[in-house]
């Protein structure tokens, strides 16, 4: 090897959790090497958040653009580029990547190979021609899609995120593998923007999110004109005069076939651990990602694992609260434990669906009775009136003592309503807390006060507050 490296941490990785693990160590004035063999950016950047959120945000555009006859707007005449909204799609990106570029990590003192990383031995890692020998490592490698075992697929050309955008013509019909959240997004996105679109779910689509809740997207979106397949099985896939076949069978009923111009294969996710030969560093991992203990150690102590290739949640803003804990374990020995009962998550859709902590069912199994569901319809606030956004609702799910366990919200605006829940969540606040704060009016923001005060509504029905209120009624 022609150069021997010994920084203090060596990072394998350079997504949104890699880069960020990077960029605080250097900023302590910690030697840091950074390994990254595609782009830099990550799958985020480059292929998932980023790119689906621009093609979102499109797709909404196309579909406000047509007005609504309730408030006395309508528009006609209503034509999509889809070329020029796969340049927004690059326009984003493009301004976005300096801030993960290789250029600003190197001025920030971070030494940067661009080449596949392997382990060699427990404590020393290759990279092209260089050799490094780190106190401590950390990989960060992510994720990609995975692709199920579907005869015939390997032999039609189909599409994942990785190539989803590089799309300049929007697809005559886009058929989807997978009705989890990157799924219904990319078929509510080329819907609006002019796709016939199919997607077909093995079992329940969104089937992670509060059912009743998820409804309530699923049914918007089958509006839209999406067809969707739940509890259907993809058996085999065929091309067939330059047209992609894609044969079915769902529950008690008969087979059949859907014809498509394209297929997008987004049935889930699996851990980027090829070529880096974990073994060899006596580290344990399976089909499921890497092995880490509640301190995202490995079962190599002088290597951590964080982000998608753990295996557990697979969200970029995971990645950035691992990045966090590591840190704070490997520069100054404090203890870390990872929390995910204050992970929040959004699908993107319109109406937005999100949630954060304990789901209802695993608040019952681990209270029972104990357990209140308190919730606040959007056609209750004013606002929602106000902007003819009526359509959703949230749900707080109140544990003993009225703290707050976990939160699920559908409508306008969820993902920015989810974050003040997560704050809430996090910090071990309680109803009273909810019930307490000040909403400015008119905002979608009233929802949670709302929701927080139903808790106290049999209060005005106890016999003692009603004799304690008449007994202070005698001191005038």
């Amino acid at each position: 090897m022609s150069k021997q490296l010994t920084p203090d941490i060596c990072v394998i990785g350079a997504g949104s959790g890699g880069l960020s693990v990077a960029a605080a160590a250097a900023a302590f004035g910690v030697e840091v090497v950074l390994i990254e063999k595609g782009l830099m950016g990550g799958d985020c950047l480059n292929y998932g958040c980023v790119p689906s959120k621009a093609l979102l945000s499109a797709g909404k555009k196309a579909f406000a653009l047509k007005g609504n006859s309730a408030m006395g707007v309508s528009a006609s005449g209503i034509e999509v580029d889809f070329g020029q909204a796969n340049d927004h799609v690059r326009a984003v990106i493009a301004a976005i990547a300096p801030h993960d570029s290789v250029e600003r990590f190197e001025g920030l003192g971070v030494t940067v190979l661009q080449n596949q990383a392997r382990f060699v031995s427990p404590d020393c890692v290759v990279a092209g021609d260089a050799e490094i020998r780190a106190r401590r490592f950390v990989v960060a490698t992510g994720s990609s899609a995975a692709v199920p075992p579907i005869p015939g697929l390997s032999d039609v050309p189909y599409l994942t995120n990785e190539t989803l955008f590089g799309l300049r013509a929007a697809p005559e019909h886009l058929i989807i593998i997978g009705g989890g959240p990157i799924g219904m997004e990319m078929a509510q996105a080329h819907r609006r923007l002019g796709a016939q679109v199919t997607v077909i779910e093995a079992q329940k689509a969104l089937g992670k999110d509060d059912p009743e809740l998820s409804a309530v997207v699923l049914d918007r979106i089958r509006e839209e004109g999406v067809d969707l397949y739940e509890q259907t099985a993809v058996t085999s896939v065929e091309a067939r005069d330059s047209k992609i076949i894609v044969h079915i069978e769902g529950a008690g009923n008969e087979p059949t076939s859907i014809e498509g111009s394209h297929l997008l294969v987004a049935a889930g996710r699996k851990p980027s651990v090829d070529g880096l030969d974990l073994e060899k560093a006596g580290i344990t991992f399976d089909r499921n990602g890497i092995s880490v203990d509640k301190g995202l150690r490995t079962s190599n102590r002088k290597v951590y694992a964080i982000g998608d290739v753990t295996g557990g949640l697979q969200f970029t803003h995971v990645a950035g609260y691992h990045a966090g804990l590591v840190i704070r374990s490997i520069l100054f020995r404090l203890p870390i434990s990872e929390n995910r009962d204050i992970i929040p998550w959004v699908t993107y859709t319109s109406p937005e669906l999100g949630h954060v902590g304990m789901t209802e069912a695993q608040a019952r199994e681990r209270f029972g009775g104990k357990v209140k569901i308190l919730s606040a319809d959007y056609s209750g606030n004013d606002r929602a009136q106000a902007e003819a956004a009526t359509q959703g609702r949230l749900k707080l799910i109140a544990g003993p003592g009225g703290k707050l366990l976990g939160a699920d919200i559908v409508g306008a605006q969820a993902g920015e309503i989810i974050n003040l829940l997560s704050l809430a969540v996090s910090q071990g606040m309680k109803m009273k807390d909810l019930a307490g704060f000040v909403a400015a009016y008119p905002t979608l923001g009233e929802l949670v006060r709302r929701a927080a005060i139903s808790y106290y509504a049999e209060a005005p029905k106890k016999p003692w507050i009603r004799q304690a209120v008449r007994f202070l009624q005698v001191f005038g």
